[in-house]
Order: C-alpha cells, then structure tokens, then sequence
C-alpha cells in the first residue's frame, strides 16, 4: 500500500509544471508593490524592520488555523497546507536568528528550552519541588489536588461507574470475586489500600528502592479531608498516579482475601489487579507524567515500566515507553550532570535520583540486547561515578541499619552491573545496526565479546554472584539478588548465542585461518551458553522451590525464557526447572505462562528430531545433545557449593 501511493506521488510530480522563479522580495515590499531594499547577504529588508516576519507567521497562523477547519480537501492541498506550516517555522527561526528583539523577548523563547540556563535553569525548584505546581489536567473527576480517598474511590469503582477507559468484560463488581462488592464501603477501601501498600514495600520495595516507606506512609493520608496545607515535606501530599503505582505493584503480589477470591474466579488471574495497571498507566499519561521532567515523574515512569506485561509480542507487552520516559524526565532534569547532582542539597532527593539514573540507564543496556532494540544512552551520555551510597543517610526505622540501596552498594552490585551494562549496549548496538541484519557480526566484534565477558566474569562473578555454600537463612532479597545477579550474567552468553544463530558471523577476508577463527569462535560461545543455561536453570530451580518467583518483579524472567528455549532445542531435560519456574512466575505475570507452554512444545520436537530449529551456529550443534560434555547442575550441587562454576580452557566446567 505504502508503495503504491508513493508511486502515486511520483506520477503526479511528474504532471506537475516546472517550478517558478523564486521571488526574493519579502512579503511586505511586494504588497506595497515597491522595491525590496535588501543588501547581499542579508536576510532583513531594509525598507522595514524585521518585525514584518513576525507579522507574517501570524497570518500565516491563520490561515492555516483556518485550513485545518473540517473539509473536503485533495492531496495536493494538504501539501500546500504543509508548506504554509514549514514557512511560518523557517520564518521564525529566521528571525531568531537575526536576534529580533521582539522574538528573543517573548515568553515563548524564554520557555521553549529551560535548560539552557545552566547556573540556574528556571525548573529547578518545580523539579524538585512539590508536583502540584498546578500546570497538570485534570481527568475523570481526578486532579492534581485529589484527596487519597477520591483517588481510591476512583480506582477501586466496578468497571461500569469507573472514570477510567478500562473495560471489562462485564460490568459491576461481580468481575473481580464474591468479596469485590466490600469495595463500595470508604473504610474497607482505606484498609485495602493499606494492605497493598505493605505488600509493595515488603515484596517490591527490596528490589527497586525508589521511595522512603516513612515518608510515603505519612503522607498517605487516608483521611477524607480537605487538603492539608505544606508546611514540610513529608506533609506534602504523594502524587495520585504514584498512589495508584504502588497499589498497582501490592495488587501483582497480595494475598488479601478479596484478591484470593478474584484469582479464584477467574482462573488463577486477579481482573482487579489487571484493572489497577491499566488505570494506573490511563492516570499516569493523563497527568502529563511522561512529558515534564519531574522527580515524581522519574519514580512514576521506572515504577511503571516493569509492573505491565513484559512480552514484547504482546499489545500491552514490554515496549520501553515507560522506561523511555523515566529516560528523558532524567535527561531533562540533567541528572546525567555531576554538577546538577551535586546541586540537590536534600541527601533523600539526592540518593533517589541517583538510584533512578542508574536504575535507568542499566535498564536500557540490558533491555536493548535482549530486545535488540538502540539504546537511549551511550556511554559518554553521562559523567556521574556508579552509584555510592550517601553515607550520612541513613533508614529511618533503624538508624544503625543500611538502606536496600547500601546493602546492593556494599555487594559491589552497581559496580558489576554497570561494567556488563556496557558490554551488553555495545553489543545491543551492532545487533541494531540494518547491516548486521544482513551481512551478519563482524568476526572482530564477536572476539571482542567473548573477551570482555570473560573478562567481566573473572572480575566480578564471585562477588555478585550465587556463593559457593549458599546460607540456609537466605531471605527473599538476599537469595533473588544474588541469583539474578548472577543470572544477569549467564544470560548475556545464550543472548549473545541467539544472535549468532540468527546473523551469522561477517568476515570479509575469507582467508582459512579466519574460517577456523570463526568456527572456534561459534563453539566457545555454544559451549559457554549451554553451561549458561544450566546455570540459570538450576538458578530457577533453588528459586522456585522456595516459591521466591511469585514474588519477583521482573528481574529474572528474561534469564529463564533465554536459558530454557535453549535447552529445549537442545532436548535437555534440565529444561523442566525453567518451565516449572515461568509457571510459578505467572502468578503476578500471566504472560510466562504461554512462555512455559512454547518451550515445553520445543523440547517435546527436539525429543523427536534431535536438537532443532537452528540456523547459522547449526556447524557447532552435534546430531545429539548427549555430545555436550555439559555437567547438569541440580538444586542439590548448587545448596551443597557444587554450582559456582570456574573457567578451564575453553570449557566452562561445573565443580
């Protein structure tokens, strides 16, 4: 179709009469019918000042203004319409440019790029200010200045009264479970609210500390009451659309009865939750959160992101715009700047903002090479140090206790995770590039992957990673940690082996020595992406027995996808722990379920034909997976310290 109208387009311009000569008088001489007194290579007219291309992109406003009225108009018109559009711009920018006085005055430059005012830009203190600066809409009855109870009252109506877009398949409580009916009494809200608050911070707080537990419970305020005026800030009231994030995450991981009874209902699948994220993202984009750079907006956005459907494939599924948004809200706030962090005076604003950034920008590394997708950040984007925890902060419910954000410092976390972030965008880049969709890896890029990731792992590995004797009282956080960490890693090997097997390897010598280079390279990387696999699978495995992935935000889903379609082609059996482990994910995200099922038909194929469905690294796929001289690891080898893995040669090799 596309196509075809271009043709079209093309056909039409050749009907078309040759261009006129251009008249280089401006628009005030030639109404005047004088002679345009312009000197050589000078845009300004000298008869009148240049005020007169002010003049003209008002007109020219206008009439466009009235061009765009409803009518029926043909395609040549909605060209000139255009170039009417494009005019009034070039005339402007034209005008700025000669520093017009009237233009370089006029409020629309002085707002049109706050940062340009480095010392003191103009949004500083909005920024990180209080957010109900009032220069946000209002929608469906809820505003900037909504109480915690309006905002409840809200989100927790039947989808046939709510305000939201949202719609179910029927209307009224009954969709969300015999107890959703309870939601009609003000104080069982509150009490709700309260419930999914906690689970938010017991469950997903531990993982992504990006707000204070006190501050925010303070200024809850349940009560149904006018506003409070802002004396300090922990009376500030939270923003409606962070209220909502945070429900939103408790309702994913809650087992409130009334929760229970939705899941029960329908299918082991909570409506009201599903209810809660589409609202929350309705609310979120209506309240500008993804347009103004604010701190608010910042938590918003990377809260968000990781709380929707993370399939790719799917409508509602993971496509960055959220984390794209937390992205720019930090570029705009110019957080990427030591010197603008070095500015925030607050230590909680301060270690928010640069848990946010680091959050971020390892989000978009890892996120790019899974997808094969740009990144939006590069590695001279941003000139602050990884991320050091503010030593004069210290947790309010125990000041002789280190924050989340501490406990992952003193683990070297950030360190290990920034060094493989840049590997994974580098390699995310060349995955990107249209010419390694068609001519494949260049062969000194893959050599170059093999080195920094062993290298990577030599340096990092046993600091981040799984411990050689894994403690009997790990807890939930210690033990996701440490194994996402470490699984973060491994899948890096079975991504880095897909592309392989999709693109190929480029090498434009041809010479036998490079052939041998870039088959010994295909099998280093095949034998380090099988025992990759293992390792995650096992990983999942110690996971899922303690029932740990029902409650992981997000963090380890990609590892077992990756590791267990591997597997699965391969026809290992090892695979089940990484079924089994997507199974129990889909408690709070549905979508890993049909991952289980995919992968479970691959290994029910590669049991009837051998390893299967491989392209490019098929010369290093032998006849049968039982030639892979791979040690499986069990639960058991990983609890009993069999499972840490160490390098020998060109074979990673369990001890």
């Amino acid at each position: 179709m596309f196509a075809m109208i271009m043709n079209q387009i093309h056909e039409l311009a050749k009907t078309l009469p040759p261009p006129r000569k251009q008249n280089t008088a401006c628009d005030a001489c030639r109404s005047r019918k004088v002679k345009c007194n312009r000197l050589p290579g000078e845009d300004k007219c000298q008869n009148y000042p240049c005020t007169h291309f002010v003049q003209q992109a008002t007109s020219e406003k206008k009439r466009s203004a009235a061009a765009r009225r409803p009518r029926n108009i043909s395609t040549s018109s909605r060209i000139v319409d255009l170039s009417v559009i494009s005019l009034s711009l070039r005339n402007l920018h034209r005008c700025r440019r000669l520093t017009c006085p009237s233009f370089s005055s006029s409020p629309v430059s002085a707002s049109s790029s706050p940062i340009a005012e480095h010392n003191t830009p103009p949004w500083f203190k909005a920024a990180f200010g209080p957010w109900n600066s009032g220069r946000l809409q209002s929608y469906g009855g809820l505003n900037m200045q909504s109480t915690t109870p309006t905002l409840l009252h809200h989100l927790f109506a039947p989808e046939s009264d709510s305000a939201f877009m949202f719609k179910s398949r029927s209307p009224g409580y009954a969709t969300w479970g015999d107890m959703a009916s309870k939601l009609e009494d003000e104080a069982f809200r509150a009490e709700f609210a309260l419930d999914l608050v906690e689970v938010y911070f017991q469950i997903v707080h531990t993982r992504l500390p990006l707000l204070n537990p006190l501050q925010f419970r303070a200024r809850l305020n349940l009560q149904a009451t006018q506003q409070r005026p802002v004396i300090a800030k922990q009376d500030e009231p939270l923003h409606p659309a962070l209220i909502a994030t945070v429900l939103a995450w408790g309702a994913k991981f809650s087992e409130h009865p009334l929760l229970v009874a939705d899941r029960e209902r329908n299918g082991g699948q909570s409506l009201l939750a599903k209810a809660l994220i589409n609202r929350t993202r309705e609310l979120a984009e209506s309240l500008k959160v993804h347009r103004i750079p604010n701190t608010n907006h910042v938590v918003i956005s990377l809260l968000i992101e990781p709380l929707q459907c993370q399939d790719p494939r799917l409508d509602n599924g993971f496509h960055g715009f959220w984390l794209t948004s937390g992205i720019r809200n930090l570029l705009g706030l110019q957080i990427n700047h030591k010197s603008v962090m070095a500015d925030i005076k607050d230590p909680e604003a301060r270690g928010t903002m640069i848990f946010a950034w680091w959050m971020a920008c390892l989000s978009d590394a890892f996120s790019s090479f899974y997808y094969r997708r740009k990144p939006m950040l590069d590695d001279d984007d941003y000139d602050i140090d990884f991320y050091t925890a503010d030593q004069n902060t210290q947790e309010a419910t125990d000041p002789t206790a280190p924050s989340p954000r501490e406990q992952l410092e003193f683990l070297g976390y950030y360190r290990a995770a920034h060094a493989l972030a840049r590997i994974s965008r580098t390699i995310a880049r060349q995955l990107w590039r249209p010419s390694t969709d068609q001519d494949g890896i260049p062969l000194d890029s893959v050599l170059s992957y093999i080195s920094d990731l062993s290298k990577w792992r030599d340096a990092h590995l046993s600091k981040v990673g799984v411990p050689p004797n894994l403690e009997a009282n790990w807890d939930f956080v210690s033990a996701v940690s440490a194994c996402a960490s470490d699984a973060q890693y491994h899948v890096t090997w079975v991504a880095l082996f897909f592309a392989m097997d999709d693109f190929g390897i480029r090498d434009d010598t041809f010479t036998s020595s490079n052939i041998n280079q870039m088959e010994t390279a295909k099998r280093r990387v095949m034998e380090e992406a099988l025992q990759a696999s293992l390792r995650i699978a096992a990983l999942a495995g110690v996971l899922t027995s303690n029932g740990y992935l029902k409650l992981d935000p997000a963090v380890m889903h990609v590892s077992c996808i990756n590791a267990g379609t591997l597997l699965a082609r391969l026809g290992r059996p090892e695979v089940f722990q990484c079924i089994k482990a997507l199974e129990q994910y889909s408690y709070a995200y549905e979508e890993t379920k049909e991952h289980a099922r995919e992968i479970s038909r691959e290994y029910d194929v590669a049991l009837q034909k051998g390893p299967n469905n491989f392209h490019q690294m098929a010369s290093v796929i032998n006849p049968s997976s039982r030639a892979f001289h791979a040690e499986a690891m069990s639960v058991e080898a990983l609890t009993n310290g069999n499972g840490n893995g160490k390098h020998h040669g060109n074979t990673y090799m369990s001890i």
